[in-house]
């Protein structure tokens, strides 16, 4: 790709990943300075010309979330200022979009709210990927491409050889997701009937499907404090699963969740690098995937005003 059209810059919460995107684009990453004032302030200089330039910007609002979403908003302002033809914002992992709708009287609709701030902030496009719920995509009045993960986690487990699978989703709502990684593995389906206690228990009723002496892969866009996860590992192996690995986007890995997996009977939890991993968090049932290649591919195209519409799958 020419540099002298397109631009990437990166926040400060996943540059590792903006680094990747680069390399596969054969283009250096744009020069900005993102920091703090001395009372915590967010402060941002674009420290390169982008007049004209067609623009990404790789953030994930992934923890600490409030100061990597400003960021976002300030580095969309502060290159709309600069005069740039296109922003388009890469949020690989989508912040606050467990709360996309008014589960309960009086609580907001955070993944609304912040899409208007995008917006709002000068942002042109949105690309991203595993959103946790479609709908977010109708929140934003402004194009949103958005990608999947499930070709990264499929040519993992070929080049594995896995035999004898049967995918599985830990709740009824991930059944659209599962039945998708189903179709590319050739294999059954089954579902984990559970009723949620609270925002971080959730009692496992039981499992719709056979999974008794094969080996099972349960798919999910995120992973947090990972009660969900290990509860459906527990009650599949308690229904006579073999092997039980986690292919899950967006590796959040909050409070007891290193804890919890380690306890499990997960044989190999495997996550994209949508979010980074602190070394304190790197165990021996970790894997962690690229999806630089997919993000850079998805950019390429958009700057050249090709289709991205097979990279959907």
């Amino acid at each position: 790709m020419d540099n002298g059209e397109v631009l990437v810059f990166s926040g400060n919460a996943n540059p590792k990943l903006a680094n990747e995107i680069c390399d596969y684009l054969g283009i250096e990453l744009g020069q900005a300075f993102v920091g703090k004032f001395s009372e915590g302030e967010i402060s941002v200089k674009i420290e390169q010309d982008v007049r004209g330039k067609d623009v990404f910007l790789i953030q994930s609002t992934c923890p600490p979330v409030n100061d990597n979403f400003m960021e976002l908003l300030i580095m969309i302002d502060a290159i709309t200022r600069a005069s740039a033809r296109r922003i388009t914002a890469v949020i690989p992992y989508y912040g606050y979009a467990r709360q996309d709708r008014k589960d309960q009287p009086r609580v907001p609709i955070t993944a609304k709210l912040t899409a208007n701030l995008i917006t709002v902030a000068g942002a042109d496009r949105v690309l991203t990927i595993d959103l946790h719920a479609g709908q977010i995509q109708g929140f934003f009045d402004i194009p949103l491409d958005h990608l999947f993960a499930v070709n990264v986690f499929v040519e993992y487990f070929s080049k594995r050889k896995v035999k004898n699978l049967v995918v599985v989703s830990p709740d009824v709502g991930g059944i659209k997701m599962a039945r998708a990684y189903a179709k590319r593995f050739s294999a059954d389906l089954a579902v984990v009937d559970k009723r949620r206690i609270d925002d971080q228990k959730a009692e496992v009723m039981n499992i719709l499907g056979e999974v008794e002496g094969k080996n099972v892969v349960l798919v999910d866009d995120m992973v947090a404090t990972a009660g969900s996860l290990v509860e459906a590992v527990a009650a599949l192996k308690k229904a006579g699963a073999q092997d039980i690995y986690a292919a899950i986007t967006h590796a959040v890995l909050s409070g007891p969740a290193i804890d919890r997996i380690k306890k499990s009977d997960l044989k190999e939890l495997i996550v994209a690098n949508t979010i980074p991993i602190p070394k304190e968090k790197e165990i021996k049932k970790l894997m962690v995937l690229s999806i630089g290649p997919l993000l850079a591919e998805a950019i390429r195209r958009i700057h050249n005003e090709e289709s991205v519409s097979s990279l959907f799958s």
